[in-house]
């Protein structure tokens, strides 16, 4: 990973600030909640899943097509933002502090970050959220209180970006569970060539 020098924060992380470091390929952590601290990161190897490679287990499958989850976009967005910050294990950390947790619910205003939802009945059980930039979505974070109910929200969510014409979905790193799903790890050079043509392609999330 390259990460740029710690700082402090900023008195805002404002959409337009966003959306100019997504435009250059790299985006804000922090090393704990807990931390007011900022980092901005741009990682050597990007992870991506390419949306003409996505593939789901037979087992998924059948729980999509079940529907056990109704699926919502942006009806709750800062409740999946605290879906994502809160571990289930204590000890893992959170990387979302407040200046994170402001900045993202700034983007979610002006349009540009969106919540995919996983409810039973009135209970939110699990979800994802990212930021669309043109025909780019960058995946941030997901979170999962039901059975499949996250992987749910993101083969909902790969249907909507093919449906309205992305050509980038951004996982930041990839993990075994995104391998799962064909994400792939690319140099930060071939990354930024496939990221300049995505955010000027006209899309609507």
């Amino acid at each position: 990973m390259v990460a740029g020098r710690k700082s402090p924060p900023p008195q805002e992380l404002s959409p337009e600030l966003l959306l100019r470091a997504y435009a250059s390929g790299i985006f804000p952590m922090s090393e704990s909640a807990d931390d007011p601290e900022i980092f901005w990161v741009r990682p050597e190897q990007r992870g991506i899943i390419p949306l003409d490679q996505f593939h789901i287990s037979r087992s998924l499958q059948k729980t999509v097509k079940r529907a056990p989850f109704e699926i919502r976009y942006n009806t709750a967005f800062e409740q999946v933002l605290q879906g994502c910050a809160i571990r289930l294990d204590p000890e893992a950390g959170s990387w979302i502090n407040q200046t994170i947790r402001q900045g993202y619910i700034g983007l979610h205003k002006a349009g540009h970050c969106h919540s995919v939802e996983a409810w039973q009945g009135e209970q939110l059980v699990g979800g994802l959220y990212g930021v669309s930039l043109g025909g780019a979505f960058f995946g941030e974070s997901m979170f999962s209180h039901a059975t499949d109910a996250s992987k749910v929200c993101l083969v909902h969510l790969v249907e909507r970006l093919r449906a309205n014409g992305f050509k980038l979905l951004d996982t930041q790193f990839t993990t075994e569970h995104l391998q799962r799903f064909g994400a792939i790890e690319i140099p930060a050079k071939d990354y930024e060539e496939m990221l300049l043509p995505a955010i000027l392609t006209p899309a609507q999330f």
